[in-house]
């Protein structure tokens, strides 16, 4: 039987990434983040030896357990709920917080930035399908929420995320991300100040060709690379 290696599973992955570019017609990079709830340390130096550059993680605990024995070998991603007393452990860690969803989380990143002396970088989760089990800002809230946390000047928004209802049903898929692309028009074209929209983050292992193909750049995968894991 020959088995299937973390290397394997990334390069079928960009091999599908490449595939939904072309078939949009795009040329811009999409980037990966693996996604590493319950990995253990010496599983994800394989995947950074086999080209992972990016982690995400859901929980700050594990996040603090993590960062000490990888060290600065891989980028790190907060990509789950984030408790606003759970902030200044990960302040000065992480690339990009991709779930900012209300303003005394939003308040928090930025007490906590101006105590580092530095800028925080986050995206905004939206609850496109306003899914009860989902976190992140209703579509109604999205732009009033900008407006309100435009007096921050030591977070950035640098785009948005998402995480789409788990169905196969690809037209709803299709629906939730072309949503997110036209929000990220609107805002671009408000031309808000410490707004950029650099980043769409959506697309995980069940949907995330459907995501490229709709204009997705940042990509979260954890089974597609690491398998099924028991939470």
């Amino acid at each position: 039987m020959i088995k299937i290696t973390i290397k394997d599973n990334l390069l079928y992955i960009n091999d599908r990434i490449n595939e939904a570019k072309t078939k949009s017609g795009r040329k811009d990079n999409v980037e990966l983040i693996a996604v590493t709830k319950t990995v253990d340390v010496d599983i994800i130096k394989e995947a950074i030896a086999a080209g992972v550059t990016d982690i995400g993680e859901n929980k700050v605990q594990e996040l603090e357990k993590k960062i000490p024995l990888l060290g600065n070998s891989v980028n790190y991603h907060m990509i789950g709920y984030l408790q606003s007393n759970k902030v200044k452990y990960i302040i000065n860690e992480v690339k990009l917080i991709h779930s900012l969803d209300r303003l005394s989380l939003a308040k928090e990143i930025d007490k906590r930035a101006k105590e580092h002396n530095m800028v925080v970088n986050t995206l905004l989760q939206i609850n496109i399908a306003e899914e009860e089990t989902k976190f992140g800002l209703k579509s109604s809230e999205v732009i009033p929420f900008i407006e309100e946390i435009q007096k921050f000047t030591n977070l950035r928004i640098k785009g948005l995320m998402t995480i789409a209802p788990f169905t196969d049903d690809k037209k709803l898929l299709r629906n939730v991300f072309k949503t997110m692309v036209n929000f990220k028009k609107d805002i671009t074209i408000r031309k808000y100040e410490n707004v950029s929209m650099d980043y769409l983050s959506m697309g995980m292992t069940n949907d995330y060709e459907i995501a490229v193909e709709e204009g997705a750049n940042l990509i979260r995968i954890g089974t597609g690379i690491f398998g099924s894991r028991n939470y």
